[in-house]
């Protein structure tokens, strides 16, 4: 049966020309993948779970193990499962994976333009730990200023804020904070330390259960990718149940610090607990899991990672509803 020819199908099914092209494009890419065309027909997986999956499919041995991805694309969550697939295709493809990631540094670039009426309009791409370094210091600055806004408004209004009465909004912090950047940088003395790296990897033995190779994140990258950062790398050892390293420190402390709170981060990589919250980072807040005030010790085993809204709610009663007469 020939392939359907795009400009058909863009005009039979009403949809623009790209659209038909990339379906069509991923319906000849499942003639190879009958594993993952039944998922998607019985609606186990996603058409972007089949997109990351066609780019996979011409890497030797993704046939004896499609049925493996495709059961872990269904059930999986999408963080998850990106990471997962990651790792395979750099266990069964290194040196595509490399060549890839040494492509994404070499494709870096920033544009900087101003228009005729003196604006200015940025636009930039960076390959994943150029760009973390870039984004961590950005939102270290975004928070000093969300703090400054928060204290003038509280000033201002007399009580909590807001967000929407804060004086600028998060868009205009981000740009305000790199001027910030930009600033701090023009100031700096001339003959001052050169700060170091501002990012964070994770690296585990190299096996296929457990292969670890990834920023803070969650972005997993390639280990030559790391090869140009190793003379300016510190490198932190974390080791789990040992007596090597004590992380069950302070448990009479009522914040998780240290070690503890590095355990934990690691532990969980970096992501909230909650269920549905697609938050991660090393931003995020560790907290007890039983509450500090109920007893809850502050070590590893009682601790884990939350973002600031589900950490919140956490401590918040639910109301019950009104009796009937």
């Amino acid at each position: 049966m020939p392939a359907p020819h795009p400009p058909t199908v863009a005009a039979r099914c009403h949809v623009a020309k790209e659209a038909a092209q990339r379906r069509v494009h991923l319906g000849r890419c499942l003639w190879s993948m009958p594993v993952t065309e039944q998922a998607w027909l019985v609606g186990d997986v996603t058409v972007e779970h089949v997109r990351q999956l066609a780019k996979a499919k011409d890497i030797d041995g993704f046939a004896d193990d499609e049925a493996t991805l495709v059961e872990l694309a269904a059930t999986a969550g999408w963080r998850r499962f990106c990471q997962e697939l990651a790792y395979w295709r750099q266990l069964h493809d290194e040196d595509g994976e490399e060549d890839r990631a040494a492509a994404q540094v070499e494709d870096r670039r920033l544009h900087l333009s101003q228009s005729f009426q003196g604006q200015w309009f940025l636009d930039g791409l960076g390959d994943p730990i150029s760009g973390s370094i870039v984004h961590d210091m950005l939102r270290v600055l975004e928070q000093e200023l969300f703090e400054a806004d928060w204290h003038e408004a509280k000033a201002r209004l007399g009580r909590d804020p807001l967000p929407a009465e804060l004086r600028r909004t998060p868009a205009q912090r981000r740009w305000d904070a790199l001027v910030e950047m930009a600033t701090r940088a023009r100031t700096a003395p001339a003959g001052g330390r050169r700060p170091e790296p501002l990012f964070t990897v994770l690296v585990d033995h190299e096996t296929f259960a457990g292969r670890l190779c990834q920023l803070a994140n969650g972005m997993v990258v390639t280990p030559g990718s790391l090869v140009p950062w190793l003379d300016r790398a510190w490198a932190e050892r974390i080791v789990f149940d040992s007596a090597s390293r004590v992380i069950d420190v302070g448990v009479r402390r009522r914040l998780f610090t240290g070690a503890d709170r590095r355990a934990v981060q690691v532990r969980d990589f970096g992501e909230c607990f909650h269920d549905l919250c697609d938050d991660h980072g090393d931003h995020l807040q560790v907290d007890h899991v039983q509450p500090h005030a109920a007893g809850g010790p502050t070590i590893q085993d009682n601790g884990r990672v939350a973002c600031a809204t589900h950490n919140r709610q956490r401590n918040r009663r639910r109301r019950r509803p009104p009796r009937g007469p």
